[in-house]
């Protein structure tokens, strides 16, 4: 196996260019683990953890800058103008992992499960891919395919993901089998964002993608406009009780060692009424 400890985001991107077979590796906490299991034998590897350009977080006239080099770690002691992000990081791993998994190594390996995935899918976010020759700005919701597939094409590098500041009235909430250092059975991030007259719902562990619970957004923005998008109101427990059908609705889960299909309809179900009911406060 080949190993390239490039300087600098030029040289990974030639490197790349010349070596569309080799993978990135940051933290390494989802590639070492395949590696480790025998499931992958990448013929090349090109180390981005000491580029400087992909350690970049800059929160600016709101809007968030949050380069693929970012840790969980970092999102914790910093501001990063989302709430539910930080919920999001402060789920994953242990505190060693936290400390060398990135938001590029989740956005890389594109798990349906990967805890910041469904907070950037409720923001609206974009993914910031480069190659050598090419610099383009994904929205999240196209960049999913599959499970572990994306658009990145083999010669590009997530290099960022960006989002406008929506606020404070955000909620990521995640179902495991134990409290810590667990894959989500079920996941839910929701965003009410009171600037754009927007709420975004997105579903994690259900189904081959992240998935955006488009209709119970619009049952939730109706929500917000008869109550008033300023006002800190908790709707009433049959609009929850909607809600939470809406969601559970938007849902493609199946059968596997962690959950149920059926259990998972009703934990997302359970969980978006609380995150709304939550949220709605704090807008």
């Amino acid at each position: 196996m080949d190993v390239e400890i490039p300087r600098t985001l030029d040289d990974v991107l030639v490197f790349l260019a010349a070596r569309p077979d080799a993978e990135p590796i940051a933290g390494g906490t989802d590639l070492m683990v395949e590696m480790n299991f025998g499931r992958h034998r990448p013929t090349a590897v090109v180390a981005i953890d000491r580029i400087d350009e992909l350690k970049e977080l800059r929160v600016v006239h709101g809007s968030v800058r949050m380069s693929a080099g970012v840790t969980y770690a970092r999102m914790l002691r910093e501001p990063i103008a989302s709430p539910a992000m930080q919920q999001a990081a402060r789920t994953v791993g242990s505190p060693q992992i936290r400390n060398a998994g990135t938001i590029g190594g989740n956005l890389g390996t594109c798990s349906p499960a990967g805890d910041t995935l469904p907070v950037l899918a409720a923001l609206d976010a974009k993914v910031v891919l480069r190659s050598a020759s090419t610099h383009r700005r994904v929205p999240f919701t196209e960049y999913m395919t599959g499970p572990k597939k994306s658009v990145r094409r083999r010669d590009e590098l997530v290099v960022a993901v960006e989002w406008d500041d929506a606020g404070e009235a955000q909620v990521f909430m995640k179902a495991g089998t134990r409290n810590a250092m667990v894959i989500a059975i079920a996941s839910l991030a929701l965003v009410i964002d009171g600037m754009r007259s927007r709420v975004g719902i997105a579903l994690g562990s259900s189904g081959p993608t992240i998935i955006r619970a488009t209709e119970a957004e619009r049952f939730a923005e109706g929500l917000m406009d008869e109550a008033g998008w300023a006002r800190r109101r908790v709707p009433s427990d049959a609009a929850l009780a909607e809600l939470g059908s809406r969601v559970a609705a938007a849902a493609r889960p199946i059968d596997d060692v962690r959950g149920t299909a059926a259990y998972r309809r009703h934990v997302l179900s359970v969980m978006a009424q609380r995150a709304f009911a939550r949220a709605a406060l704090a807008a």
